[in-house]
């Protein structure tokens, strides 16, 4: 039984691998189809979608056949319409055809009328034309005329005022140019209300030509005033300080010719004085050249123009000293010069006559300048000296006369050792000055290193020898006349115009005297007058140029400097002569 039952496991145990191996090749029989299977479902899946895109594209096309035979019926139904159009066009062409002809058979009858006109029309142009030839050099004969006319009476009024000129100079007579400045903002701000609403013009004084001026002056309860004033020159409101300084330019070769000149701007406050001697007060950029500056004004312009001719003739150049005084409250104080203790500026003067009748400021300073920058710089920090005070007229207000002496000296030429003697008495020691009290609104510093000596008298040379003085130019910008109600001023800045006032009346008075050839001229009411005695009634150039305002608020004021500048022609001097050293010939 062991044995047999050892057969039945050996049996059962093959049995069963046979088994196994039937169930495992089973299994893998099961796995290639379930593989099988899976790629039947991917064809599936994909012929389904090539079915669904077929079943697409077939509709689509359908829908285009539909498409396609809905057009060829349109297609046949716009032939149908076409063909009725072309006939219908055939018949118009013919019927256009029938009238065009027509219409080509009028115009060719107008065509012929037209150009029967249209000869008639040429003839009458071409005697129009040969007409307006005529007119043409009629009028070429005209214009020419008119051309030479013109240049004969420009030749003919430069002639005149050549002639005039020569006549005012041989005379002595003072040569006076006026000048209306434009209206500024502020006139407008103090027109009173009245004024302001009225149709009545609010410029009162108006320039007619260059020699002319016009005041034309409505006052309500009082005359009409129209009158006008003639003068060597009038600046109208729109000329620049390049015009006005080409009829000052003259002068100074005059100047290096040995003839002594002044000029003065004479005018009430907030006229344009020290606009038109010097520029705009706030110069930043003093020692640039004038040419680059157009605002600059008399002053500076002429001291370029005074070094430029200088520089012309290098082999006789004179020397230039350069001194600044100012009028404060009848008082002459030198601003170049310092105190006793050398630490403010301002020092007071008195003028002396020499022995040659002369008027002259002993030890005044003088400072020597030798181009345009150094007289600018030097200028420049002297104004800032200079007595100012705000007023209802003028926020800037000067209350001095400023006086820029420039002495062009030379190399001496002795005729006698009393030539020598009669310079070398000029230099007298002065009493220790006493420093100006400071005025309102005045500024010190400390002045540039400068040396005391007479305008008669230069210091010596290298050789140990006296300089000449070959001649003077003296620029003065006068304080303004003002009336103390309409400028408001009080206390110090009253008196300032008390004396501002009186010095004015006093030069008035001199030209009032000179004019009338009366024996005594009060020179000396003044110190303004006392010190410019010599261009007044002596034998300088002297140009005197009247600022006025235009306004009506002004209009005052304005009558009483044009009657100045009159009353300043009137006076008659005798000839301008040049200096000692140079040559004694006419301009």
């Amino acid at each position: 039984m062991p044995a047999r039952g050892g057969r039945w496991a050996g049996f059962w145990e093959q049995r069963a691998r046979q088994l196994q191996r039937q169930v495992q090749a089973k299994e893998e029989r099961i796995v290639e189809l379930e593989t099988e299977n899976a790629i039947l479902h991917l064809k599936l899946a994909e012929y389904q979608e090539m079915t669904g895109k077929s079943s697409h594209a077939a509709t689509r096309f359908c829908l285009l056949c539909d498409q396609q035979e809905r057009l060829q019926r349109g297609t046949r139904s716009s032939l149908a319409q076409l063909c009725r159009v072309i006939q219908k066009v055939k018949q118009d062409i013919k019927e256009l055809r029938s009238s065009s002809l027509d219409l080509l058979r009028d115009c060719q009858g107008q065509q012929q009328d037209c150009g029967s006109e249209i000869m008639m029309a040429v003839q009458g142009t071409q005697r129009h034309h040969e007409a307006v030839l005529a007119w043409q050099s009629k009028a070429g004969c005209l214009e020419q005329s008119l051309r030479e006319i013109t240049e004969r009476y420009q030749l003919e009024k430069q002639k005149r005022k050549q002639l005039h000129n020569r006549l005012v100079e041989l005379k002595g007579n003072i040569r006076v140019h006026c000048r209306i400045r434009p209206a500024l903002p502020f006139d407008k701000e103090s027109e009173d209300p009245l004024s302001q609403n009225s149709s009545v013009s609010a410029e009162v004084a108006h320039a007619v030509d260059d020699e002319t001026v016009l005041v034309r002056w409505d006052r309500p309860g009082h005359p009409w005033i129209n009158k006008t004033y003639n003068f060597e020159r009038v600046y109208g409101p729109a000329e620049s300080q390049r015009v006005v300084f080409e009829e000052v330019c003259p002068l100074l070769t005059s100047l290096l010719d040995g003839y002594n000149v002044c000029i003065m701007a004479y005018g009430q406050t907030g006229s344009g004085k020290s606009y038109t001697m010097m520029g705009p007060h706030s110069r930043k950029e003093p020692v640039l050249p004038v040419e680059s500056q157009g605002d600059l004004g008399i002053i500076p312009r002429a001291a370029e123009e005074l070094f430029r001719l200088i520089s012309e003739n290098p082999s006789r150049s004179p020397k230039v000293a350069v001194s600044v005084v100012e009028v404060y409250n009848n008082d002459i104080f030198d601003l170049l010069a310092k105190d006793s203790c050398a630490v403010t500026s301002g020092v007071k003067r008195e003028v002396l006559t020499t022995k040659a009748g002369k008027k002259e400021i002993p030890s005044l300073t003088y400072e020597s300048v030798h181009s345009t920058e150094e007289f600018l710089m030097l200028v420049d920090g002297r104004l800032r000296l200079r007595a100012k005070h705000a007023t209802l007229v003028h926020a800037d207000s000067s209350r001095s006369h400023l006086i820029i002496t420039v002495t062009l000296t030379t190399a001496p030429s002795w005729d006698s050792p009393a030539d020598r003697q009669s310079d070398v008495s000029l230099l007298k020691e002065p009493d220790c000055p006493s420093p100006r009290q400071p005025a309102t609104g005045r500024r010190h510093s400390a002045a540039h290193q400068a040396s005391s000596w007479s305008p008669g008298a230069v210091p010596e040379g290298p050789a140990g020898h006296m300089e000449q003085v070959l001649a003077k130019l003296q620029l003065v910008d006068l304080a303004g006349s003002e009336c103390a109600g309409v400028s408001g001023v009080t206390g110090a800045a009253l008196r300032e115009t008390s004396f501002i006032n009186r010095s004015l009346a006093a030069l008035a008075d001199v030209l009032g005297a000179l004019s009338e050839h009366r024996g005594h001229v009060p020179y000396r009411n003044s110190k303004l007058t006392h010190l410019l005695q010599d261009v007044l009634g002596g034998d300088a150039k002297l140009l005197v140029i009247l600022c006025v305002s235009p306004c009506r608020k002004h209009a005052a004021e304005t009558l009483q400097s044009l009657g100045f500048g009159t009353r300043a022609r009137q006076v008659q001097r005798g000839p301008a002569r040049a200096g000692r050293v140079a040559p004694r010939r006419p301009r």
